[in-house]
């Protein structure tokens, strides 16, 4: 459920023209877009409903696994609507992620932004908000939970460093909570508690990327970890670009990983209050996110130039673990 914890996409097979039958011409060459796959070009028409929502499944089922396993679990009448969100979430992050400079990442964003209005207004171009407007339209969804999304996506070319672990959350109410008020609009959930509790899972997802990839995120030039904690922990920055996983910095990832675990925590309660089929897909997020939280701790929180992990056993068996309980409660 959060967005940074997406992985990067690959170039997609599948052409525009090939969705967009009923388009004439297809524009690639707006300014800036050319350093992306040329399937996320603007096209000159809209194509079809049908064509659209095609685009958005693909999307989706190529670019992420554990979204595809979490599809499984979705009743049939909201799947498409999570592949559309998915696909909007996803082509956000890698305009903010994928560009490797920063105010073409701005440009770019903008121009997102400015489909995401026409989408509102009725008139997009773009299969993913061509898709996106049906999922508005049935479940009501504010576009300003759309908009947040890209807020964090711009910070991040603004930002790189983050004094406080206040600060490090007011970047998550952005970046990560969005996501799970998407997804519960588009399960009929509309009230500020379970939002609240929502809020705590995707926080705590948030931050147990972060913790994974330290090293990664420090080789883009950014440092999630708060740099209060840096100098409460006595670790420096050299620390981190020499991949030394001293005890204090073990430590530190120690505590880290411990606050990380009682997000998650204060996120459970929400599995009690939404209906079966969400609740799977919640318990299956909650759950991969903690295990990425005993994979730090299994090595030691030694993350630095070792990005810990899952393995494909863990995953399977959290995957059949979840599928059995969701059989069990059918039985029931």
């Amino acid at each position: 459920m959060a967005a940074r914890a997406w992985t990067p996409a690959p170039t997609l097979k599948l052409t525009m023209s090939s969705i967009a039958s009923d388009s004439q011409t297809i524009s690639s060459a707006l300014p800036g877009w050319g350093s992306l796959p040329p399937d996320y070009a603007i096209p000159e028409k809209a194509p079809s409903l049908a064509g659209a929502e095609e685009y958005c499944r693909r999307l989706a089922r190529s670019h992420y696994e554990n979204f595809s396993i979490a599809s499984w679990f979705l009743p049939e009448r909201v799947r498409q609507d999570f592949f559309n969100v998915y696909a909007y979430c996803r082509i956000s992050d890698d305009l903010g992620d994928e560009i490797g400079d920063a105010n073409a990442s701005l440009r770019l964003l903008d121009q997102w932004e400015a489909e995401l209005d026409a989408c509102y207004a009725g008139n997009p171009r773009h299969p993913v908000f061509v898709a996106l407007a049906e999922t508005v339209r049935k479940c009501e969804i504010p576009k300003q939970t759309f908009v947040d999304l890209l807020t964090a996506f711009r910070q991040d070319q603004r930002v790189s460093r983050y004094s406080t672990f206040e600060e490090v959350l007011g970047y998550c109410r952005y970046s990560a909570n969005p996501v799970g008020h998407l997804v519960l609009y588009v399960c009929g959930y509309r009230d500020a508690e379970r939002q609240a509790l929502s809020d705590f899972t995707c926080t705590a997802l948030q931050l147990a990327n972060f913790w994974q990839d330290v090293s990664p995120d420090y080789a883009n030039g950014r440092i999630y970890l708060p740099l209060e904690d840096l100098r409460r922990f006595r670790v420096t920055e050299d620390d981190i670009a020499a991949q030394r996983n001293t005890s204090a910095f073990c430590d530190m990832m120690h505590f880290e990983v411990e606050r990380a675990r009682d997000w998650f925590r204060r996120g459970l309660p929400l599995i009690e209050q939404v209906d079966r089929d969400l609740a799977i897909d919640i318990e299956l997020f909650s759950r991969g996110g903690q295990e990425i939280l005993n994979a730090i701790e299994d090595q030691g929180y030694n993350v630095l130039g070792r990005r810990p992990s899952i393995s494909k056993s863990r995953k399977l068996a959290l995957v059949a673990g979840v599928a059995w309980r969701k059989l069990r409660r059918k039985r029931a």
